[in-house]
């Protein structure tokens, strides 16, 4: 199920799934850990002798976002127990504290009403349970929850006082336990005062609601490494009031969204929207420390056995990319920083890390085919030296590049330009033919061979360090690198335009004789939207006519000729696939990043206003994808629309940021060239 509502600070990231339900709680870093194990928390009203949790069909639910900000504005109606709920939640931007304003107003209008709120915390602290502790704890009047050195301390308040009323600590997934929830069934919790291993806890308010009225409560989780750390975060909460914590979170959010105040009224007004919301999901699939991660659904490990809580340097580069065009450039250095950590020494980045900087699980191999291989992805590499470039031509931090040039600049171009056939390596007949890289995996981390996307963004990385080598007085080194993106450029179009079929191929593999010299290349000229690459990166014009002819190509082929539209990753894409059938009018499912890449190509190629706006349905393709409350998804439906695969995806987002960015930023140049 979807995760329609992330809200976070960069260190914080508590999601909701479309029931109203808290799904993920992922604390101290974003991805790690994730301390419900994707467990379900449950949130439920108790009246009139009848209990209803979120799951309930009976619920109406308006999940959103208030405007510009990272505060919840959700509506929660129950026509069978008459009664409304607008509820806010925030992580505060600075404190690690998700806080809850829950206004209960009742709907008949017959007299006073008991209502009792209900609130279970299924965790399993450090995404294991064994072990885990809950305890009342008196001084606060809350509920403890600890584990080495995670705690998590849940409290409520009201206008009247502070402390929950009543609560049940128990065992869950033990002997057939479902877990302390069924005991607030009858609206009563039973004060039990502690339980240790697999335990789970539920808390309760009451409140009564006047006729026609309403009553506030306020709840929250403070997240600390000791228990002094929760009891001063509870003791600011009550001090301070939660709304007053909500209130400045909201203030912030507003004040970092529109920092660069760039004139959005030529956009629809949909788009508009959803730019905003963009960079504001963004940023909470963002590390404080630097990660930028894929994605926080963990309903995807049930599908893969594992979960995009990861960070690939590539994903992050691209991200990274939208913070430098939306301005938040303090993001883009701290991912910046996080690179030069995890590089190797030799110079390349490895397949993904986790948040804290480790390198992560991947199905890359070490041998393949008997013989051993480098289990990477080179565009990763290629990609943030690029962004890197990106960043400084927009901010020109020279004290910030100065401790990265030789670790993240030197060491990957020198790799880079290193890393490709040489004649040695190649038959005597094709000693001549020389420049492209190495074989490694794809983008979509499927196959192996040389990609154009591959191709490209070395290219552009090798630019990149160029310009950097320039601008430290390195001539030499930047003459070098300059020649080696020639060749490889050079190679590309050798090795990798079909001149009868008037497109690039996706992928050459080589054809290794018995000698141990390559004899050839052989030609993947399935058609695959990573090749946009070719002007994305700048590795040709936009308006170059083998890029024109790509880019149509893709259009007319992968394309989706149905009512939804959009268009596949690539022909016959097996991923989450839908329509297995008719491939003609269904390659694949529809992907965002893949359609918004002809928004890039139409804005990139223009050179009038009315060229320019060519680029604004697929734009408005995106908008209508995403969700009520904003949410984008990697993948949808090529029937419904609905979201397929992790969601919000970081790099959905990200794509969204970038083509409104270059949108903008073209219309401007435009306008004042006129």
């Amino acid at each position: 199920m979807p995760r329609e509502i992330p809200i976070g600070n960069g260190d914080l990231l508590v999601t909701f799934d479309a029931l109203y339900r808290v799904r993920d709680i992922y604390w101290p870093y974003v991805g790690k850990f994730n301390h419900t194990a994707g467990h379900v928390q449950r949130f439920g009203v108790w009246c009139d002798g009848t209990l209803a949790w979120m799951e309930d069909p009976g619920w109406r639910r308006t999940l959103r976002y208030r405007p510009g900000t990272l505060v919840t504005d959700v509506t929660l109606t129950h026509d069978g127990l008459g009664l409304e709920l607008r509820c806010a939640d925030a992580i505060d931007f600075h404190e690690p504290v998700w806080l809850r304003r829950t206004i209960v107003r009742d709907l008949r209008g017959h007299g006073e009403r008991d209502v009792r709120l209900f609130w279970h915390l299924d965790l399993s602290i450090q995404e294991n349970p064994v072990g885990d502790t809950a305890n009342y704890d008196p001084d606060t009047a809350g509920l403890v929850l600890y584990k080495g050195e995670f705690y998590f301390l849940a409290n409520a308040c009201d206008d009247q006082r502070c402390g929950i009323d009543h609560w049940s600590i128990g065992t869950k997934r033990i002997n057939n336990a479902e877990g302390t929830w069924r005991d607030a069934e009858d609206g009563q919790l039973g004060r039990n005062a502690i339980s240790q291993g697999s335990v789970d806890a539920t808390i309760g308010f009451n409140l009564k609601v006047p006729a026609g009225a309403s009553t506030a409560v306020d709840t929250w989780l403070a997240c600390g490494h000791r228990y002094e750390d929760v009891e001063r975060l509870n003791r600011l909460i009550r001090e301070r009031t939660p709304e007053k914590f909500i209130s400045r979170t909201d203030a912030y959010w507003k004040l970092w969204v529109r920092k660069e105040n760039l004139d959005l009224s030529p956009l629809p007004a949909r788009v508009r929207e959803l730019y905003e919301r963009s960079q504001l999901v963004l940023r909470t699939q963002v590390d404080n420390r630097g990660a930028i991660i894929a994605a926080n659904d963990t309903d995807i490990t049930h599908f893969a056995g594992d979960h995009y809580s990861y960070c690939w340097p590539r994903d992050g580069a691209l991200v990274a990319y939208a913070l430098v065009l939306a301005g938040q450039s303090e993001l883009s250095r701290a991912f910046f920083r996080f690179c030069a950590q995890c590089i190797t020494p030799k110079g390349y980045l490895m397949h993904k890390y986790t948040p804290d900087g480790r390198m992560a699980s991947s199905w890359h191999p070490r041998l393949l085919d008997g013989r051993k291989v480098l289990p990477i992805q080179q565009d990763e590499t290629a990609l943030v030296v690029w962004a890197l470039r990106k960043h400084f031509e927009t901010f020109r931090d020279v004290e910030f590049i100065k401790p990265l040039y030789n670790p993240l600049v030197v060491n990957a171009a020198k790799w880079m330009a290193e890393f490709r056939e040489k004649p040695d390596d190649m038959a005597p007949n094709m000693r001549t033919r020389t420049g492209l890289p190495k074989p490694s995996w794809d983008l979509w981390e499927e196959r192996r061979g040389v990609h154009l996307f591959t191709v490209a963004s070395t290219i552009a990385g090798l630019r990149a360090a160029a310009a950097f080598a320039m601008d430290f007085g390195d001539t030499k080194r930047a003459a070098y690198w300059l020649k080696a993106a020639q060749e490889i450029g050079e190679a590309m179009h050798r090795e990798m335009w079909n001149p009868d079929r008037k497109c690039f191929a996706r992928m050459v593999t080589t054809s290794v004789g018995s000698d141990g010299l390559i004899h050839g290349y052989s030609q993947d000229m399935t058609r695959d939207s990573a090749n946009y690459a070719l002007f994305a990166f700048g590795a040709l014009d936009a308006r170059d006519e083998h890029v024109e002819a790509e880019m149509a190509s893709l259009r007319e082929r992968l394309w989706l000729k149905t009512d939804v539209g959009g268009c596949a990753r690539y022909e016959r894409d097996y991923y989450h696939a839908v329509e297995r059938d008719d491939i003609a009018n269904v390659p694949g499912n529809p992907w965002l990043i893949c359609t918004l890449w002809h928004a890039q190509h139409e804005i990139a190629r223009a050179t009038t206003l009315e060229e320019l706006d060519r680029a604004l349905p697929y734009m408005d393709w995106a908008a209508k994808r995403s969700s009520a409350s904003g949410v984008l998804a990697e993948q949808f439906h090529p029937y419904s629309a609905d979201p397929i695969s992790v969601s919000p995806l970081t790099w959905s987002h990200a794509t969204v940021v970038i083509a409104v960015a270059e949108y903008l930023r073209k219309r401007e140049h435009l306008v004042a060239s006129r």
